[in-house]
């Protein structure tokens, strides 16, 4: 091999990280949850809009590495220069959603818990609660590194265990006529009633578009562990692999939840709180057999838990981000000393925001479901905003020419603006009606 190659290879392997870490964000609720129900209601029929999904948010999601890649400045950043309403409105989404989404993704990873024996019978907000500790322990004393080194080892657990999961489905076969499907499924999912359940789907699938911000700002702190700058080439490497990774996993949990779920057990997905996690892991052994809890409760956990795990870093790390750029002190770059500090300060407030909103729930003021609903809705009806300021700020002077979208990239981005503004307008209306 080549001293170029090895070169090659060995820049990608140190800038690998961010994009990882998206893949841990998004490989959650909107796969172990929307996927899974979307196969155990209408078995393949929603494959395609799913893949659809994760297309037209493609070149959205890739701005943060690309942008930074190719200007040495935070896709925020770019917000504050591009215009001064884009800095100011992500901070305010970011406050709203970011303490909803951690309360929900930890309190379902808390759920999962209740499937090993031990703790079968321990209060769930408990659960939860150790949960959202554990990822604050991490991030915390851990900092970045820890972070990197957890998200890359659940990945990639997950990964390879729902994909043996689903390869012994498609060996053994399914459960109903799940290949019809792929033509009509009965009931079938193209009616304004199952609105409601699209679009939570698709707000969350794989991710909110405002999560292009993430890999952006954790590009500077793989470079301060790696000691390397990421080149554009190996950026977008980084994040083609994660992105890869989301859309795979997407597709196995699908195919678990068609061949073990789809004409028998639609409505074990229905269920909330406690009788939602096991049943679903119940439904899966009954279908594999017993041995099947050994795959299917750590690969959900592992899901779930870096998804907590990256939220819980990756909100807090944006405002911290923004408050140092709006008050003219700093980048926003999370660099040690004052800015960690800073950065540590605010995990701890979404810490005990996330811990008062699942107290709210424990209270009966309002259920876990709610939150998981609110923000998957929010998520949706914010992209087509996010993704003008991603695809804006992109295409603008700030960003060399050579570097810009390409024109097959733009064409792809402004479908996807229009897919995403106007199935947004469809929910209002249809929300408005009911």
């Amino acid at each position: 091999m080549s001293s170029s190659a090895v070169k090659a290879i060995s820049g990608v392997r140190r800038s690998l990280g961010p994009g990882i870490l998206l893949a841990g964000a998004c490989i959650g609720g909107s796969h172990l949850m929307s996927s899974t129900t979307a196969g155990a209601r209408f078995g393949f029929a929603l494959v395609g809009l799913i893949l659809l999904t994760n297309l037209v948010k493609y070149p959205f999601l890739r701005v943060g590495s690309r942008f930074t890649a190719a200007t040495g400045l935070s896709l925020l950043e770019g917000f504050q220069k591009r215009s001064k309403t884009y800095l100011p409105l992500y901070l305010l989404v970011s406050l709203f959603t970011g303490t909803f989404t951690i309360a929900a993704v930890s309190f379902v990873a808390g759920l999962l818990l209740t499937n090993i024996p031990l703790l079968a019978e321990t209060n769930r907000f408990g659960l939860s609660i150790a949960v959202l500790a554990a990822c604050g322990l991490i991030l915390l004393f851990g900092h970045y590194r820890a972070l990197d080194r957890l998200s890359k080892l659940l990945v990639a657990l997950l990964t390879l265990l729902t994909g043996v999961a689903a390869a012994s489905l498609l060996i053994r076969g399914p459960a109903g006529d799940v290949a019809s499907t792929w033509l009509a499924a009965d009931p079938s999912p193209w009616q304004l009633a199952d609105l409601g359940f699209l679009i939570p789907l698709m707000g969350w699938m794989p991710g909110p578009v405002g999560m292009c911000v993430w890999p952006s700002l954790w590009m500077f702190s793989r470079a301060r562990d790696s000691d390397h700058t990421a080149s554009l080439k190996e950026a977008e490497t980084d994040f083609n692999l994660g992105y890869g990774v989301t859309v795979v996993t997407a597709l196995f949990f699908v195919i678990l939840g068609a061949y073990t779920m789809y004409g028998t057990g639609d409505g074990m997905m229905q269920g909330s709180g406690v009788a939602f996690a096991q049943n679903l892991i119940r439904i899966y052994t009954d279908a594999m057999g017993t041995w099947a809890a050994w795959i299917i409760v750590p690969a959900a956990f592992a899901a779930m838990f870096s998804t907590t795990l990256t939220c819980l870093d990756a909100y807090p790390r944006s405002i911290s981000a923004i408050q140092g750029l709006l008050q003219g002190v700093d980048r926003g770059d999370s660099a040690p000393g004052p800015q960690r500090r800073r950065l540590g300060l605010w995990i701890l407030l979404h810490l005990l925001a996330a811990l008062v909103a699942l107290l709210w729930a424990y209270s009966g003021g309002v259920t876990v479901k709610d939150f998981v609903f609110g923000a998957m809705t929010g998520s949706f009806l914010t992209a087509p905003v996010f993704a003008w300021m991603a695809m804006d700020t992109m295409n603008s002077p700030l960003v060399e020419p050579q570097h810009r979208d390409g024109l097959a990239m733009r064409a792809l981005s402004w479908f996807g603006l229009v897919f995403l503004v106007g199935v947004s307008l469809l929910f209002i209306g249809w929300s408005l009606t009911r």
